[in-house]
């Protein structure tokens, strides 16, 4: 321990910095649509949700990735009380509108908008929500990053993983990385983008939407309608039930609407920027500071035992910086890779990073 405090200077010994760490995030269909007999597969009781993890749920390795359920608008023409699981799809869609749509002037809970400026024009009324979790997404997922591709087949079995399809489509937010910025800002769930959608199965040619991404929420919201009125042939979740993705969004359980979803899913990839806040610190020693040590084994008989004859200048040995509070109070301590000699000849500066 050092005799004496230095005072570091505000504006001159400190510095802030920020950066960020980009992790590459890639997600396998093997893996979503049940690589271990579905043992990665959890399901509730209350029957809202599906989450999916990368191995068996029931193993501590396992790591949960994400969550997966469906909704439609109450002004959808799937409400109605024949639909399966009718109140439960329309409380799924009220609930992911109001966390990330918001509400409207007269109180009313938005729907969620296919082109992002809430005045108007087409509604996304039935969607599939996919809801990573912060072990991917982190801080937020990276804009312009986005890929989710699907496969689409007329004859595909939703049962069951099936790979090749014959045929994909890819929907990804690549207009959010284009300047001036192709994201959106009106949601209260932070920036968002719109999911396009490409692929020779699609009716039309180009980039057609397809969907949102919630950046910093890290929510995917997939419209029904790749299913359907997207495609050059509507094609069904399940060959079990080939009246189409209607019928099988409102037919079926949300449980079996995750399954069939998951079974069409290819990959899944986005990066994740994590911000790394850091504060440096400069710890400036001069040739008159710290030369003395209040460690008992400094002194033996009133006399310095690092030094030689007594002739020698005094001498100490930082091994740790300490960093202060106001009021004197340890707030932290960083400790030196190896014991840095210190005498009234030498003087130096020491560099401590705070990362928070």
């Amino acid at each position: 321990m050092a005799t004496s405090f230095k005072e570091l200077e505000t504006g001159r010994d400190s510095v802030v910095t920020r950066n960020l760490l980009h992790e590459a995030i890639p997600i396998t269909g093997s893996i979503v649509s049940g690589t271990y007999a579905e043992g990665n597969i959890k399901n509730f009781s209350h029957g809202m949700f599906q989450s999916v993890y990368d191995y068996p749920y029931l193993s501590s390795s396992a790591n949960h990735i994400f969550d997966l359920t469906c909704g439609y608008a109450a002004t959808s023409g799937l409400s109605g009380a024949a639909s399966s699981q009718n109140a439960k799809k329309i409380n799924i869609y009220n609930q992911m509108a109001q966390v990330l749509v918001g509400f409207d002037e007269n109180g009313a809970v938005r729907r969620f908008d296919e082109d992002g400026d809430l005045t108007g024009g087409t509604k996304i009324n039935e969607a599939y929500f996919i809801n990573f979790t912060r072990l991917l997404s982190k801080d937020e997922i990276k804009k312009g990053s986005f890929t989710l591709t699907m496969g689409i087949s007329g004859t595909t079995d939703a049962t069951a993983y099936v790979s090749p399809f014959e045929g994909t489509i890819s929907l990804t937010d690549y207009s959010a990385s284009l300047s001036p910025p192709g994201y959106k800002v009106n949601s209260p769930a932070g920036e968002y983008g719109i999911l396009y959608a490409t692929g020779s199965a699609l009716a039309g040619t180009g980039y057609q939407p397809a969907g949102l991404l919630y950046y910093q929420a890290g929510i995917a919201v997939v419209t029904a309608s790749v299913f359907g009125s997207l495609l050059t042939t509507a094609v069904s979740m399940s060959t079990t039930d080939p009246s189409g993705i209607d019928s099988f969004l409102s037919g079926t359980t949300i449980e079996g609407n995750a399954d069939g979803f998951r079974h069409r899913m290819q990959n899944v990839s986005f990066n994740n920027p994590t911000e790394l806040n850091s504060t440096v610190y400069f710890c400036r020693v001069n040739n008159t500071d710290f030369n003395y040590s209040a460690n008992q084994t400094y002194l033996s008989q009133s006399k310095m035992v690092v030094k030689t004859n007594s002739q020698d200048l005094p001498v100490s040995y930082v091994t740790s910086v300490g960093l202060y509070s106001p009021d004197n109070e340890l707030l932290a301590v960083a400790k030196l890779s190896e014991p840095l000699k210190k005498d009234p000849s030498t003087e130096f500066t020491i560099r401590v990073r705070l990362d928070y």
